[in-house]
């Protein structure tokens, strides 16, 4: 079982897609070749990733009323990671028994995750396009991942629009993206990509951030209610992250869409 590439739609209908923003894609481009190289600038990815995983996991298995314990307790779950870039997160949740999907933009990323799943013997399914391109074409998923996507969309109205269509009757959503605020200019910009150097400098815009009521406001509008929230914390020192009530800077929102009784 491998992980494959399956391109929906053609670079001209790429180029019109109202959520697609230039620059985010030739940006990513030049980083593709870079996903799992843990010591390069995705590291903070890869640290997050654990996380966020074990934070996804847990959800899951209460809504889904999954054994916590099992090695793979996402057997059976269809997942969507949106923005799947180089496959960290997709791989994670193939690893726990999902059968998954990873959409992207940017087509390198999609060959690059690919290249990897099949190197770990993962069968996960990735698409090159934007999310628009598979609402009405494929069945709505179990669990929509849209994890640090949202901050890099031009239009985010549309974006959503698009992933609460693609989350089924009792299904999931997780977000997770940057709060705009002062604080987080200051950490997620001048922190990490400026001071520490983390992350490559234009990694982030701070208009392009998003307060969790903007996110909760088109969650709803999608007919999917906000369960839970968390933000992360970083320690610059050890380079760890872990959950915090905070959410002025990173945070994460989980959404259900309760099924009709």
């Amino acid at each position: 079982m491998h992980g494959r590439i399956i391109s929906t739609v053609s670079s001209m209908d790429t180029a019109f897609d109202s959520t697609i923003d230039p620059r985010e894609v030739e940006f990513y481009t030049r980083l593709a070749d870079l996903w799992w190289d843990r010591a390069g600038p995705f590291w903070p990815l890869h640290t997050l990733n654990e996380l966020r995983v074990s934070y996804i996991r847990d959800h899951l298995c209460r809504h889904f009323d999954r054994d916590i314990n099992s090695a793979q307790p996402l057997r059976g779950l269809r997942v969507l990671d949106v923005g799947c870039g180089g496959g960290i997160l997709a791989e994670s949740m193939a690893a726990l028994g999902a059968a998954v999907t990873g959409i992207d933009v940017v087509e390198k990323n999609t060959h690059v995750a690919a290249l990897h799943a099949q190197q770990q013997n993962l069968s996960i399914t990735y698409l090159t396009g934007p999310i628009s391109s598979m609402v009405g074409a494929e069945q709505p998923f179990d669990v929509v991942l849209n994890m640090e996507v949202v901050e890099h969309v031009a239009d985010l109205h549309t974006f959503m629009r698009d992933c609460t269509a693609m989350t089924a009757n009792g299904g999931m959503m997780f977000v997770a993206t940057i709060n705009r605020t002062p604080l987080s200019w200051l950490f997620a910009i001048i922190g990490a990509e400026y001071i520490l150097r983390w992350l490559p400098r234009g990694t982030h815009r701070w208009n392009l951030f998003r307060k969790p009521q903007e996110i909760t406001s088109l969650l709803q509008r999608g007919g999917l209610t906000v369960t839970d929230s968390a933000g992360v914390a970083i320690n610059p020192f050890k380079r760890r992250f872990s959950l915090a009530s905070n959410l002025q800077v990173n945070y994460m929102l989980v959404a259900a869409r309760h099924a009709p009784s």
